[in-house]
């Protein structure tokens, strides 16, 4: 008998569980998070949060918060390359600069990277945010906002069955033993995923680049770096090759050191001793104070979970896709899975949609963690370590993309487009691009920002997603609107419409038509995680039976 029922339970409490939590209890989903470490993360391991990250954490009320803990890292700005950190910094390298936070212009919010600057494409922008100061952020949120989180309490074993999870639980600190009965699980329990392995789910891709130590120390570099502050600075000395990462701008840093167990080498070769004299060489600082306050062995890797959707049970985050850090897209697609797979279990678990939509997140969520693997594998040097002069050249390939498209059975094709779901489940996803270069209204995509203005108060279209589908019409949709609001009404889905424009529910600038790609009568359904379900270029003679049959067509 389990003593713990719950709907859904996460195994994992860093940055994807923590999030899959808040995205859950968003949706008014009990679940319980159980994390074998007694604390949040002490290593600060990643350090970005992509632009289309911060847009769900702006969704959740969180954007401030995070901007706020990773404050430090704020001025932190391009590449360097050179013999040793002094040298570059005193003129003996080489430096890419990227548009700096807040700058105007530049590059867009790419959801596959790390863009600072503002656009017209998202109503906010990319962050940096060391992992250790993020994670904290987010339990707070999260227990603040109801979530049962446990930590120091480790997945012994599990089973599942055609109705649910049975899962074994140890409480680490005083030995008790508990059972849990879940309708589902989700599996957020990192690279090595115990999970995972006992699936025995293979994984594809590249595999391991490079082994390096993750070495985070304390050493005064403030007057050095005051002025000239930087993200990264490759290192490549003859005796230790390696990167700097920045985590406040004074005092404390991150030197990655490759090593190679192809020759024999192992961790345990490096004690702290070793690992200050390599950092004083890196540095080109022979004598300056350092503290060594921990070293963590990893693997630049590039692979991904053959598939991501396991019975009742979902990988998510490292434990469906390991990517090197370059980039700062391993963390931020790994939220994003948590994002796209909350509302489909919401709406699975309270009846308003069939099992079947389940299947849509692996058809959804691997082709972009593998599209995201591979862009942040190709910024690597030979050696597996990114290489300031492949990010710049590959600038554009990397970091163009201002979103990606869906392809499944969530998401209907237009006319004019051929769809080539599986007859056999219905969630093959369609051939195509997987990123796009623009946000134009198209099925599959996430819903056009566009500024927003009712009673004085300025907002932004996304800021009407996150809890509900939502039809957005343009000024003549009237039909439209009053057709959904009644289907709404009356059926078990909930349905939220506007019309924008001239004389409509909000004035918009610029124009919400030109924007979506449809006529002054047309619509767009959007999902509740943000991405256009269904595009009418036009208005329809029959708008509630359209629209019911699409509702239908997707949720089963």
């Amino acid at each position: 008998m389990a003593d713990i029922r719950v709907p859904v339970l996460i195994v994992g409490g860093g940055v994807v569980g923590l999030s899959s939590s808040l995205f859950l209890t968003h949706h008014h989903v009990p679940h319980l998070l159980v994390e074998r470490h007694p604390t949040t993360c002490i290593h600060p391991r990643a350090r970005g949060v992509s632009g289309r990250t911060m847009e769900l954490f702006r969704g959740l009320g969180l954007e401030d918060a995070i901007r706020r803990a990773g404050a430090e890292l704020a001025k932190s700005n391009g590449f360097l390359m050179g013999k040793t950190l002094l040298g570059v910094l005193s003129g003996e390298g080489t430096a890419f600069r990227m548009p700096a936070p807040g700058a105007t212009g530049g590059a867009s919010p790419s959801p596959f990277g790390l863009a600072f600057a503002p656009s017209d494409a998202s109503p906010t922008s990319a962050a940096r945010c060391p992992q250790d100061r993020l994670e904290p952020v987010l339990l707070e949120a999260a227990r603040a906002r109801g979530g049962d989180l446990r930590f120091h309490m480790e997945l012994v074993s599990f089973e599942q069955d055609a109705s649910g999870v049975t899962a074994a639980l140890l409480d680490r600190g005083t030995g008790e033993t508990h059972t849990v009965r879940a309708d589902y699980m989700i599996a957020a329990d990192g690279a090595k995923s115990p999970i995972r392995n006992r699936l025995g789910v293979a994984m594809e891709g590249r595999g391991e680049i490079s082994h390096q130590l993750n070495i985070y120390f304390q050493a005064d570099l403030s007057e050095l770096v005051k002025g000239r502050e930087f993200s990264i600075c490759t290192v490549d000395h003859p005796e230790v090759r390696g990167i700097f990462t920045s985590i406040n701008n004074t005092d404390l840093w991150v030197f990655h050191a490759i090593y190679h167990p192809g020759l024999g080498e192992k961790p345990e070769d490096y004690p702290l001793e070793r690992c200050v004299d390599l950092i004083r060489t890196a540095l080109g600082i022979p004598d300056i104070a350092i503290t060594i306050r921990s070293v963590l062995p990893w693997a630049a890797t590039v692979s991904v979970a053959e598939r991501f959707q396991h019975g009742r049970v979902f990988l998510a985050g490292d434990a469906a896709h390991l990517m090197p850090p370059w980039g700062g897209m391993g963390a931020s697609t790994g939220i994003q899975d948590a994002h796209n797979l909350a509302w489909k279990l919401a709406a699975v678990l309270d009846g308003r949609a069939a099992p079947s939509l389940l299947s849509t997140y692996d058809v959804e969520r691997r082709p972009v963690a593998r599209l995201a693997a591979e862009r942040s594998g190709n910024m690597g040097d030979r050696t597996g370590i990114v290489s300031p002069e492949k990010w710049a050249g590959s600038f554009k390939e990397n970091f163009a993309p201002v979103g990606f498209r869906y392809h499944s059975a969530a998401v209907l094709a237009e006319a004019d487009e051929k769809d080539e779901r599986s007859e056999e489940d219905g969630t093959r996803a369609q051939p195509g691009e997987v990123a796009c270069q623009e946000l134009d209204g198209r099925p599959g995509t996430r819903a056009p920002h566009v500024w927003l203005e009712r009673e004085g108060k300025r907002t932004s279209t996304l800021d009407l997603f996150g809890s509900s589908f939502v039809l957005l019409t343009g000024p003549d949709g009237a039909s439209f609107c009053d057709a959904a609001r009644a289907f709404g009404a009356r059926s078990r889905v909930p349905l939220a419409a506007y019309t924008l424009g001239e004389g409509g529910d909000f004035r918009c600038e610029p124009s919400w038509t030109d924007a979506a790609g449809i006529e002054a009568g047309g619509a767009v359904l959007v999902r509740p995680d943000g991405f256009v379900a269904f595009r009418a270029r036009g208005g329809v003679e029959t708008p509630a039976h359209v629209l019911g049959d699409v509702l239908e067509r997707i949720l089963g």
